[in-house]
Parts: C-alpha cells; structure tokens; sequence
C-alpha cells in the first residue's frame, strides 16, 4: 500500500507537469512562470527553495548529534537568506527585468563577466541537486525492493521529466500543492510522536546540558565557524539562479517583496518541526542513532507509526525534496543556454529553438548531478559545499554591481578568481577559520584591485587623448 501510493504520488507530479506545459509558450513562460504568480505561489515557491532532504533529514541528524548550534546553517541561514532577499534584493533585482541571474553581469558589468559568472554558478548547483537525488535514492531504496543506485536513477528521471515538460510553471504548480503536504505532515507527525514522548515540555527537558546554546565560546575560531555556518546559505544562496528565478517569477514588485518576507517566516517555522520529531525519535527509540543518521526520522514512521501516518510523512518528505531538486535542476539549465550556449554561439536562435535549449540543458544537468550522487552519500556536506562555491566567487561581484557605482569589470572578474583561488587553497591547506572566509576576503581584494585598476587605466587613456589634443 505504501509503495502504491508513493507511486501514484511519482505518475501525480508527471501528470501537473504536463498539465503546465499548457502555459509554456516562449522561453520566459519555461523559466520564469511569464512572470504570472500570485502571492501564495511565490511565497510557496520560494519556500520549498531549499526546504528538501538537507532539512529534513541532513539537519534532523545534526540536531540529534550537536543540538542548535550544529543547525545554524540550515534552517537559520537559509531563513536569514529569504529574509536578506525581501529586504534589499528582491525590489532592485525585480526592476532590472532579466531573464537570469547571468544577466544581471552582463547589465552590471559586461559580456565577458556574464559568461564568466555563469561558469562560476553552474557548478554550484551539482552537488545540490545531488544532495536531492541521494536523498531520494535512499527513501526508495529503503522502501522498494530496489538498489540505491536504481533508485537514484528512477528520482533523477521523474524530477527531470516533470522538470522539461513543464519548467518554471510545474515547479510552481507542484510546489504549491506540495507545501501544503509538507506543513499538514510534518505538524500532524509532530503532535502525535509529541504526545507519545510526553509531551512538548518533556522532550526539551529530555536533552543535555547546552544542547540548546545558539551562541559559540568566546573564541576566535568558535566564532569564526559560528559566521561561516551563518554566511553559507544565508549569503551564498543569494546571488544564485534558483533564487533568482523564484523570486522573478512573481507578476509584480510588490508580490516578489512580499513573498520573499512570507516564505523566511514559513522556512523558518516549518523547518523547526523535524527538528522536534527528531527529539521525539530520539526519547523513543534511542537505537535509531546507530548508523546512517539521516535516515533516522523515517526509521522512526516506520517502525512506530501505522499505514496512513506513513503515506502522510513520506508523502511530505518527497514532496519537499523533489520540489526542491525540479528548481536546482532548471537553475543551470537556465544559465548554461542562456548565458553561456546562446551568447557564445555564432548563430541565431528562434523561439522555439530557444526553448528547446534550455530544455535539453534540464537533462545535461541532471546527468551530471546522478552520477555525482552515486558515488557521494552525505547530505549537508554536498548542500554546504556548493552554497559555500557562489559565496566566495558571485556574492561580492553582486554586491559591487547593485550598490558600489565605482565597480567595474576587472574588479568583478578578478573578484570571481581570486574568492575561488583562495576558497579552494585554505580547503587543501587548512587553517583554524573555515576556508570560504578567506576565500570571501580574497574575493572583496579582489574586486577592489581591479576596479582601481580599471578606473587608474581609463584615465590614464583620458589624459594621454587630452594631451593629444
């Protein structure tokens, strides 16, 4: 009955896909909705952005094992990232009109550093949509008599076909009806597992001294994780595609502002439910520790909970995970044939060849992502690693472009180069502050040299034509 169902659940969303291929008319419909969402599917759309298996099973695993401080990064950072968005990116971004966030370097800067953005992004995005489908792997391999790899293999083929029929449209649609499940799950398996652990008060009481402490000790290296863990979601995710493209698909300014204040306050509430069921796994069934963490909330339904209880938190736990691999799917296929195939080749592109780009760049992207997720296992890290690539290569150049005036090109490529060079230096040659916050120093170094640089050449050209004259 329960593979039943999750199947009938897989056959659903190919179904709203194809039902969403009926608004796709140009390339903007596929990646953007036309720029049509209301209130309620921007806010949802926006809220299921990350809220997949790194929250419900990478974060419940690290809350078990290293309490509040071990989650900051996810939910808090990822909140923190929604709000950050509502309060100073959303409206600017809105008003630029693009298509993708590659456009926004070549607006800002220039053709060279738009493509150089983009090959930047691309690989962010790998190990993210990785993270979904070892996620998805491991609950139908779990369930199904069927082998993990197969199991990754049969995930990455409904996400992506959903994903390149509908686009932008069917991830909106599927979110919507998703963070519905998501909620009514999560929160009903929350009560009752509460209720049978003795309820709200008894599964705090029921936890190690400090296990609550949101704070690091005083000391530089504690902080300086302590910010890291803040600043990997929470700033790394926003100069990002899949946020970009959620965030404009809104049909207005207004909505886009608003939906990105209602999803941080729904990601940050929501995410704090596994959370809770995971302290209740853990009072009631201490055993489900041992081995793969990750899988111990649905151990747990498994184990102690009846058919329809199951088909709920299943039905929630894919829901959340496959809404948020369809948009880390769409992200770099928008970016690979939009800013790098189109503007790189020497021909011109219709529409409708346009369209079909961008659609068999969906499948190249899922390709690479399924074999990334074969032969890595862990979550959080595939999660934190590819929000920690565009922290320290795109969020400064970004930032330059929207509030600096005297940002220029140079700074903006060599900002990219010099973050990735440092970043990927102090990851093989560790020092006692994590790797992306020297990386995010190089990066800042890098963009203020070379738009010195830059500004010192042009007018060195001013004089020499002046004295010419």
């Amino acid at each position: 009955m329960l593979i039943s169902a999750i199947i009938f659940y897989l056959l659903l969303t190919i179904a709203i896909g194809i039902f969403s291929s009926k608004f796709i008319n140009t390339t903007e419909d596929f990646i953007l909705a036309g720029r049509r969402l209301p209130m309620m599917l921007g806010a949802t759309v926006l809220f299921a952005t990350w809220f997949g298996s790194e929250t419900i099973l990478g974060a419940s695993s690290e809350f078990v094992k290293h309490g509040l401080y071990g989650v900051i990064e996810d939910p808090f950072g990822a909140a923190l990232c929604l709000l950050l968005i509502a309060i100073f990116f959303a409206r600017p971004l809105y008003r630029m009109n693009l298509m993708t966030f590659g456009d926004f370097y070549r607006v800002k800067f220039n053709r060279f550093t738009e493509v150089t953005a983009s090959i930047f992004m691309i690989p962010s995005y790998f190990g993210w949509v990785a993270a979904q489908l070892v996620a998805l792997g491991i609950i139908i391999s779990s369930l199904a008599p069927i082998g993990f790899i197969p199991a990754v293999i049969l995930s990455a083929i409904v996400v992506t076909a959903y994903t390149f029929i509908g686009g932008m449209w069917a991830i909106s649609l599927t979110d919507f009806i998703q963070t519905i499940i998501i909620i009514g799950g999560l929160l009903y398996l929350a009560i009752v597992l509460g209720n049978a652990s003795g309820g709200f008060t008894a599964v705090m009481n029921e936890n190690p001294e400090g296990f609550f402490r949101f704070l690091p000790e005083n000391t530089l290296t504690d902080w300086s994780y302590y910010l890291a863990a803040w600043m990997t979601i929470g700033l790394g995710s926003i100069p990002q595609q899949d946020v970009f493209q959620r965030v404009m698909s809104s049909k207005s300014e207004q909505v886009a502002v608003r939906a990105s204040y209602m999803a941080a306050f729904l990601y940050l509430s929501v995410a704090l439910l596994p959370l809770f069921i995971a302290l209740c796994a853990r009072i009631l069934n201490p055993q489900l520790l041992e081995g793969d963490e990750q899988m111990m909330l649905p151990r747990m339904v498994m184990e102690h909970t009846a058919l329809p209880m199951q088909v709920l938190f299943f039905g929630a736990l894919l829901s959340a995970i496959m809404s948020t691999t369809s948009g880390a799917l769409l992200a770099p296929a928008a970016i690979l044939s939009e800013n790098l195939i189109k503007p790189l080749s020497s021909r011109q592109f219709t529409g409708k060849q346009r369209l079909w780009l961008v659609r068999m760049s969906v499948i190249a992207i899922a390709i690479v992502s399924t074999f990334i997720a074969t032969i890595s296992k862990n979550i959080y890290e595939l999660v934190g690693e590819s929000s920690a690539l565009s922290l320290v290569s795109l969020f400064v150049p970004m930032m330059a472009g929207l509030y600096f005036k005297r940002a220029k090109s140079l700074g903006a490529v060599l900002s990219m180069i010099m973050g990735m060079a440092g970043w990927l230096y102090f990851e093989y040659f560790p020092i006692n502050i994590p790797a992306l916050i020297p990386g995010l120093a190089f990066s800042v170094l890098g963009m203020v040299v070379g738009s010195w640089l830059q500004l010192k050449l042009k007018f060195s050209i001013i004089k020499k034509i002046s004295k010419n004259d």
